[in-house]
């Protein structure tokens, strides 16, 4: 498995935000390049990189320290937040950003999801589902729908996505460990590729979730429990040898 450190940006600063809540913030760092070269030294295969501001307002807001970050490390880094259209996206992929990760769009416009599927493919473009007790999320988690995450993420399947970054908000920096049962179920129900993404509080819960491997969970994000200490930095390293 693949673990994959996080770097959430709000206001230029390295934040984590608790079930994705804007009032429930706290700030880890003033200066993400360096906690993205960090990480690096620390043996990370890849970066997972959240522009909140951007996911909040729907326009991309961090560019200045993302260009920055880009241009600090060596390794692959995903973005997600804020891109609502092909043109953002063709933007983020000229900067440097290695492949996006698109929700909103999917749900708003899906036409012109499919289109830059269709254009840049799904090894470009992942899908970020956020889900609510089994439902989709968009706009940055402020707005629930009635879509089955399964069943929406199947119908992208069939239109070229290959892998899904799987959050279940609930449990998204709540330190509670990771909702291991609708990680398996998504994975089961969908046979996509999956990153499971939320509540990843200690090194047993990355054991707990290399173990669905094979169902096609083969990449994990942590975020808080490396910030807070208690999965420790070197832990990247361990988890780092099987990129897929």
């Amino acid at each position: 498995m693949l673990l994959i450190p996080a770097i959430d940006l709000k206001d230029g600063k390295c934040v984590r935000l608790s079930q994705g809540r804007a009032d429930r913030e706290k700030v880890y760092d003033a200066d993400p390049v360096a906690v993205a070269e960090g990480f690096q030294r620390a043996g990370a295969r890849m970066l997972h990189l959240v522009d909140l501001d951007g996911a909040f307002r729907g326009k991309t807001a961090n560019l200045r320290v993302i260009r920055d970050i880009l241009a600090a490390v060596r390794m692959p880094v995903e973005l997600g937040g804020g891109m609502r259209s092909m043109g953002d996206i063709d933007g983020m992929l000229a900067l440097g950003v290695d492949s996006v990760i698109v929700g909103t769009m999917a749900v708003r416009d899906p036409e012109q999801f499919e289109e830059t599927l269709y254009r840049f493919g799904g090894e470009r473009v992942q899908l970020g589902v956020d889900a609510a007790e089994g439902k989709v999320a968009v706009q940055g988690w402020t707005d629930a729908t009635a879509l089955d995450a399964v069943e929406f993420s199947l119908r992208w399947k069939m239109r070229g996505v290959r892998r899904v970054i799987f959050t279940d908000i609930a449990r998204d920096g709540m330190m509670g460990g990771p909702n291991l049962e609708a990680i398996r179920r998504f994975a089961q129900g969908t046979g996509l590729l999956v990153t499971a993404s939320g509540g990843v509080s200690c090194p047993g819960d990355l054991a707990q979730l290399a173990a669905l491997e094979p169902l096609g969970v083969d990449r994990a994000i942590v975020g808080k429990a490396l910030y807070e200490g208690t999965v420790p930095l070197e832990t990247v390293t361990r988890y780092a040898g099987a990129a897929c």
